[in-house]
This record gives structure tokens, C-alpha cells and sequence, in this order.
């Protein structure tokens, strides 16, 4: 019914390091040559943990996008935008507060984790308990077929399903509805109206979900349907209702684990991380300072690099001969530990070289940066005020 949509953001808290081109960027910059892509930047989210002190959020805005930029996020190929300047956003998550149960809220396991992680913070507000509601609105405006996440953030789409479909349920019911769509049936001719109820019935009696898939493909090949029938077929097919948000799936994403330089997760906060774009001399300084085996007190002691942070970026840098030779030296104290690091740091030099290399149009000159959002923030506005439109039709707030 809709189109293959990617959509996904960041939080603008803090300059962007090696950990979120690995488990992010990356997948973002692949994805965006396979289907249309909307990144933006979350600044309403950044409030829900920084509303006391909102100063670092504009800077980071800008810092992260440049990264996104060095990083090779295309906006030839990506719309890329700020969130707060599309308030549609905030429109449909206030109406989907209005239906949406307090206890689904409640459940979403990062909201516990997050209140234990950040005790030192004030966290006993409506906008953190909502963060995963607004999420969910920062998705369904766009009508998204696919959000790339982590495992970790698997429940998030879970419960953005589960709003899209309540509201579907709540709000899709439209007068004569059974007889429109029956009308729309006759209209794809005698074969395909034969085949789409024998598929509809296979999949309303018996859950086949592949009925299901074949119907909608045939369906999207329907090209002589109007908007308003093809959005009843869809509705048809699953019950009773017309689809109005489109029920989003999760696209897991690959992710290179690469830990902060002493072992933990990389943070800003944990003074453990290494910029998307830092100089030259501080990578080498930081690598070579990093912790190690804690066996390897001498040279001539053997290591074992399951016990070495290093390893763990050998394991996302290093091709296999080199993983070899560290392996093979560090546990017969063949090399040493500065030596064992030197491939590490080359090769985050050479993968930043040409994010600096990028950056530096926009470092010159930051009006390239502003250009760029202001065109994706009147792309996604266009897209989410046509949602918004059959959002207020179904809600009866369409006044004429």
C-alpha cells in the first residue's frame, strides 16, 4: 500500500565515536543505497535525560551531523533532518497518548534499565515514561516499513506495532466499509478478485501469513487502484478496518562490538571513546596507552588476547593473518604489547582519512550543513503532514 521506507535517529548528547559507525552508521550508509532512508536528529529525546541542562544539545546537533556527512551518509541518497522541526512529530504522539495504555509504557525494558543506569539524573517525568511513545510517533508519521535496530531494541518496534494496530482498530472503521471494499474486489478484475479473496480467506481462517504476504504483493502490482481502494484491500485483508499507520518491522542490524579503550562499552562519559573524526596523534596515544593483559607485567611474559581489549579491536580491524600473528605472538611473548597495537592504530587512520576528508566542505563552510536539513526538513514535513491529514480524518478532527 505504502512504500518501503527506512526511518532511524540519533540522540544529539555528545560527539560521535568509532562505537556508533560500527553499530550504526555503517548499516545506516548501506541501507540508504537499497531503499529511501529518513535519518534525523532526536533532539526531543536528547530532553528527556538533558532538560536541565539543554546547552549541549544544538552543538551536538550540528557536530553529529557533519559526522553523519564524514561518515558517508549520502543526502543525495538519505533525507536527513532535525526532529523538533517537523512538529507533526508531536502532534500524533499527543493523540496517541490519548489510546495508548499506561502499562505498555511501563514494560519496555530499557525504562528500568535506563532509571537504574542513570540514578544520578531526575527521571520521574511524563517525557522520559513517554520517550518510547514518542518514538514510536517519530516512525509511524512516516509510515516506515522497516526501523534498523539492535536486539536490544526489539521491544520499541514490538510496542510501535502494537500502537499502529490499536489505533488501526480504534480509528480505521469508515461507513459502508464492507461494501466499499467488496466494490474494490470487483475492480481488480475477475482472476485477481478470484485469487485475493481465496488468499484472504487462507489467511483470515487458517493465519497462513504466506496468503498474506502473496496478497499484498499483488496488490502493490495493482497499478490501476485508486489510493483510497488499494488503503480498503489492505484493510480487507487483515479484518475490517482501513490501515492508517502501517505496522513498522524491525530490521536487525549487523554490529561490529568494539569497546571503549579499557573494555567497557565506548562512552563519551566513560572518557573511554575515540572520535569519528579525531586527530591522528591522539588515535595513536590513545591506543597505545590502552590497558592490556594484566599478565603481560614484562615483555618477555605471555598474554592471552581473550584477556586484552586490544584483541577486540584487532577482531573489527585486522584481516585474518594478522589476528594470526597476535595471537600467535602475544601467547608465546613473541611480540609485544606496542607492537601488537600498531595495526589497530594504522587501520583507524585509514578509516578515518577520508571522514576527515568529508567533513572538511562542511567544517568551512557551515552553511552546506544547514542547507542540506533545511531541504530534508521540508521532505519529511510533505510525508508527515499527509499522515497527519488521515490521522485527523479517522480521529474526526478533520473540520470543515
Amino acid at each position: 500500500m505504502y512504500p518501503d521506507r527506512v526511518v532511524s535517529g540519533m540522540r544529539p548528547t555528545g560527539s560521535m565515536h568509532l562505537g556508533h559507525y560500527h553499530g550504526a552508521l555503517k548499516n545506516w550508509i548501506r541501507m540508504q543505497t537499497e531503499l529511501p532512508c529518513l535519518y534525523f536528529v532526536a533532539d526531543w529525546h536528547a530532553l528527556t535525560t538533558h532538560y536541565d541542562d539543554p546547552t549541549v544539545i544544538e552543538r551536538s546537533t550540528w557536530d553529529m551531523l557533519v559526522d553523519w556527512l564524514a561518515a558517508g551518509v549520502d543526502p543525495s541518497q538519505s533525507t536527513l533532518f532535525i526532529q523538533s522541526r517537523v512538529p507533526e512529530h508531536a502532534e500524533l504522539h499527543l493523540l496517541l497518548s490519548m489510546a495508548t495504555p499506561l502499562g505498555w509504557l511501563e514494560r519496555v525494558p530499557t525504562y528500568k534499565d535506563q532509571i537504574e543506569n542513570l540514578a544520578s539524573k531526575d527521571l520521574a517525568t511524563y517525557g522520559f515514561l513517554g520517550y518510547p511513545l514518542l518514538q514510536a510517533a517519530d516512525v509511524l508519521i512516516y509510515r516506515a516499513s522497516q526501523v534498523p535496530v539492535g536486539e536490544d531494541q526489539v521491544p520499541h518496534i514490538e510496542m510501535m506495532r502494537e500502537i499502529a494496530r490499536r489505533f488501526n482498530h480504534l480509528y480505521g472503521k469508515e461507513k459502508g466499509f464492507e461494501e466499499k471494499a467488496q466494490d474494490a474486489v470487483k475492480k481488480l478484475g475477475s482472476k485477481r478478485a478470484k485469487l485475493y479473496n481465496e488468499l484472504r480467506t487462507e489467511y483470515q481462517q487458517d493465519g497462513k501469513e504466506e496468503a498474506l504476504a502473496q496478497a499484498k504483493a499483488m496488490l502493490d502490482d495493482a497499478q490501476s487502484l485508486s489510493m483510497g481502494d488499494r488503503e480498503r484491500l489492505f484493510g480487507y485483508l487483515e479484518g475490517s478496518r482501513k490501515l492508517i499507520l502501517v505496522e513498522p518491522q524491525s530490521r536487525l542490524t549487523e554490529a561490529a562490538r568494539l569497546p571503549g579503550l579499557d573494555g567497557r562499552k565506548m562512552s563519551k562519559s566513560y572518557g573511554n571513546a575515540i572520535a569519528l573524526r579525531e586527530d591522528k596523534d591522539a588515535v595513536s596515544k590513545k591506543i597505545k596507552t590502552m590497558p592490556t593483559d594484566p599478565a603481560r607485567v614484562r615483555r618477555t611474559d605471555a598474554g592471552d588476547p581473550e584477556r586484552c581489549p586490544v584483541w577486540q579491536f584487532h577482531q573489527v580491524y585486522s584481516d585474518a593473518p594478522t589476528q594470526e600473528w597476535v595471537v600467535k605472538g602475544c601467547k608465546s611473548a613473541g611480540i609485544g604489547c606496542i607492537e601488537c597495537k600498531q595495526p589497530v592504530i594504522d587501520a583507524i587512520i585509514k578509516e578515518q582519512e577520508p571522514m576527515h576528508e568529508r567533513a572538511q566542505p562542511y567544517l568551512d563552510d557551515p552553511s552546506l550543513v544547514r542547507a542540506i536539513v533545511a531541504d530534508g526538513n521540508d521532505v519529511a514535513r510533505k510525508l508527515a503532514q499527509e499522515t497527519m491529514r488521515d490521522v485527523r480524518e479517522a480521529m474526526g478532527l478533520a473540520y470543515t
